[in-house]
């Protein structure tokens, strides 16, 4: 008996194929699975997993290691939803690259979970065949609302009719009004390429014409959209989204920040007659769903999105666009560490799509692969329409000083009163946040620091608080120095944009001011409303941090304003001029990008650095030169490789030698050199000691391989976190 029970179960293995599962967990690669049927590469499973059922998708086949009679059975979702194949190639791709376990990445691309799951419907109402013999006023205002036939909920349906619930469920009950199912969620508007086409300059024009071309071919091509600030490089690339619409492909948009988004998500619906759909961290998790099942089933034609749009199960992607290409926010620091602008080009490459990369000061990267030859350059080289590029002029600190203490110098404070005389708007630049980057104690020296970091306490006195701006730690402002204990003696050094802010409502009292920075503005919403009162003219002044030099279109601003030029020009880092340049450069063009001129007043020290130089007569491409000769000369990227090995544990001493030791066992090889172990620049960073190692490497060099032959051959204790970097941006 026992062995005919055991007949059918064992017929059912036979037929059984055996599969590798990829689960999204931290993993090296797929578990093995028997299912009962074969299953596309990418189809979502309910796999167990110790005593819980967790999500898998089927990777290919299983390896064999385990017998037959010891696999579980993995089952597949309903309705069999699957990650399209080419997903599933850039995750390997992608996780080879950045030497991240599979698993890890795989649960970058399964953020909605919950969008695999069966369809919940709606329950609606709609007009019914009957009409109750008793109708009273609030009766009718439902039956008149309910006669275009459209089906609605009761709150819905009580709320446009100005009734109550009971009387709406009265209805109900009589027949009048009948029940419905509607989908889950409502249908999401299609973009329409045909409703408001721009009038296009010829640079325009021939820029759009070449993406339209690879478009039409389906093949990848990567393009440089390099235009000045002004120039209409956001029209330009609207009509290539127009051409893949109307060949119906689905378009994604990489931003680097969608929160401060509010105008271009005007412009596209402005352009398209609807909004796209949006993919970044801020969305709600009915949202998030609703999205991530609109992408996977082709139904959302247009996605704009942060880096982690990038892993959306697109199934017919067809162009690929990364807005303000340079922006160092492409770069995820922490998880898997990845460039989203490099990756978005493997995609683009593996889904056989062309890709823009868009900006007016492309990365030293991006500019080298254009020069070359290898990315098509499209250039646009003057301003769109009637606006013209302003004027940039220096201010030497050194000379022009107002006062001690103070940081308008009198040359900006007499072009910001100016500028509020003849009712237009001004921007005053700082990129640091909070009331002053240092508080010590002028009777001992004491510098106020984090608990946790090895950082300085940023004051915020509008909060009276201290503020550490990379573990969050704060404090209240202490009135007496925790370490002499003099009273009143702690001081503040150097400005944040709260005290630039304080100095000019002393200067001028009437101007209506606002603060921008990632302090004064939580989320989406706040940031979006700032700027529509800035575009409303309802702020005379913004002073802000870089939350205000990316893309935004203010016509009244004709005056922008740098506090402080030199910060972040010496960080010590090959991209630390770069990124000055990029900067400033983003700041300048927020003035004069309508009819009236602008000007661009830049506070520096040190006006004869090339940075300054190449701001104030808009040379870049010399700077440019400038740069690639020095990195050429010293194999820096795009010239040569680096990687940074960071570790990272609470126990100090144990990171310490577990850095020597992982430096000594470093294989010799011709091309590669180490340097380090050394601290890293925060040495401690939310309580745990870290040191780098950096690994510098000749152009053609295979550095994965170098460092999985490095990383295999040492033991490190658990304690002790390695994390590595392929072509890191920072070296904090």
């Amino acid at each position: 008996m026992k062995d005919a029970a055991l007949k059918p179960a064992m017929a059912a293995m036979q037929h059984a194929t055996r599969v590798g599962v990829l689960l999204p967990l931290p993993l090296a690669g797929p578990y093995d699975y028997r299912i009962s049927a074969r299953l596309p590469r990418g189809t979502l499973v309910s796999a167990p997993l110790g005593p819980r059922e967790a999500l898998g998708v089927v990777w290919g086949e299983g390896e064999g290691k385990v017998s037959d009679a010891k696999l579980k059975e993995a089952v597949p979702l309903e309705g069999i939803p699957k990650l399209p194949a080419s997903l599933c190639d850039f995750i390997d791709w992608l996780a080879n690259y950045t030497l991240t376990p599979q698993g890890a990445v795989l649960a970058m691309a399964l953020r909605s979970r919950s969008a695999f799951e069966p369809e919940v419907p709606r329950i609606a109402y709609a007009r019914g065949p009957a009409t109750p013999a008793r109708l009273s006023d609030g009766r009718k205002r439902v039956l008149e609302l309910m006669a275009d036939g459209l089906a609605r909920s009761v709150p819905s349906i009580a709320e446009d009719a100005n009734v109550s619930s009971a009387v709406v469920r009265g209805l109900i009950d009589a027949g009048a009004l009948e029940e419905v199912e509607l989908p889950e969620f409502n249908p999401l508007a299609c973009p329409d390429g045909n409703i408001a086409p721009a009038l296009l300059s010829r640079e325009q024009e021939e820029a759009t014409n070449s993406i339209r071309e690879d478009i039409a071919e389906g093949h990848f091509a990567t393009s440089l959209l390099d235009g000045v600030t002004g120039s209409g490089k956001t029209e330009t690339y609207f009509e290539a989204v127009a051409e893949a619409l109307k060949r119906d492909k689905q378009v994604l948009i990489l931003l680097p920040e969608i929160a401060l988004t509010v105008q271009f998500l005007d412009r596209f619906a402005e352009r398209f007659g609807c909004r796209p759909a949006e993919w970044h961290s801020d969305l709600s998790q009915k949202e998030r769903k609703r999205v991530y099942r609109a992408v996977m089933n082709g139904e959302a034609k247009v996605v704009v999105g942060a880096r982690s749009a990038l892993f959306l199960p697109f199934p017919n992607l067809g162009l690929i666009i990364v807005d303000e290409e340079h922006e160092q926010a492409y770069k995820q620091e922490d998880g898997v560490i990845y460039h989203a602008r490099d990756m978005a080009v493997v995609r683009a490459r593996i889904e056989n799509c062309p890709i823009v990369l868009a900006s007016a000061t492309p990365s030293i990267e991006t500019f080298v692969n254009a020069s070359s030859g290898r990315y098509r350059w499209l250039r646009l080289h003057s301003r769109h329409g009637v606006a013209t590029m302003p004027v940039v002029k220096l201010i030497d600190l050194r000379h022009a000083c107002a006062e001690p203490g103070t940081w308008l110098s009198l040359p900006l404070r007499e072009a910001i009163a100016a500028t509020l005389a003849s009712g237009e708007q001004a921007m005053l630049f700082l990129n640091r946040r909070g009331y002053a980057p240092l508080t010590l104690c002028e009777a001992c020296g004491h510098k106020m620091t984090c608990r946790d970091c090895s950082s300085w306490l940023v004051e915020h006195r509008y909060h009276r608080r201290l503020t550490c701006h990379h573990c969050g730690y704060t404090e209240p402002t202490p009135a007496n120095c925790p370490q002499c204990g003099a009273a009143h003696s702690l001081i503040a050094c150097g400005p944040g944009v709260e005290r630039v802010a304080e100095e000019f409502a002393s200067v001028f009292p009437q101007a209506r001011m606002m603060i921008a920075s990632s302090d004064t503005m939580h989320g989406p919403l706040e940031t979006q409303a700032a700027i529509r009162a800035m575009a409303k003219h309802e702020i005379d002044v913004v002073i802000g941090t870089q939350i205000v030099a990316k893309g935004h279109h203010f016509p009244q601003l004709t005056l922008v304003g740098v506090i402080d030029a030199d910060l972040g020009g010496s960080d010590g880092d090959v991209r630390a001029r770069e990124r000055t340049f990029q900067l400033l450069h983003q700041v300048s063009g927020r003035a004069d990008r309508a009819e009236k001129p602008g000007f661009v007043l830049i506070q520096t020290r040190n006006p004869e650095d090339a940075v300054m130089k190449a701001l104030a007569s808009g040379d870049r491409d010399s700077f440019y030169r400038q740069e690639i000769e020095y990195r050429e000369r010293v194999q820096a990227p795009p010239f040569g490789r680096l990687a940074a090995v960071i570790l990272s544990g609470a126990d100090g001493e144990l990171v310490r030698d577990a850095g020597r030791v992982l430096a000594k066992a470093a294989p010799s090889a011709r091309g590669i050199k180490i340097w380090g172990p050394t601290p890293a620049f925060y040495h401690l960073l939310r309580g745990q000691t870290r040191e780098r190692l950096l690994v510098q490497a000749e152009r053609n060099v295979d550095v994965q391989a170098y460092l999985r032959s490095w990383f295999d051959a040492v033991k490190i204790p658990n304690a002790v976190r390695v994390t590595a970097d392929v072509d890191p941006v920072s070296f904090f």
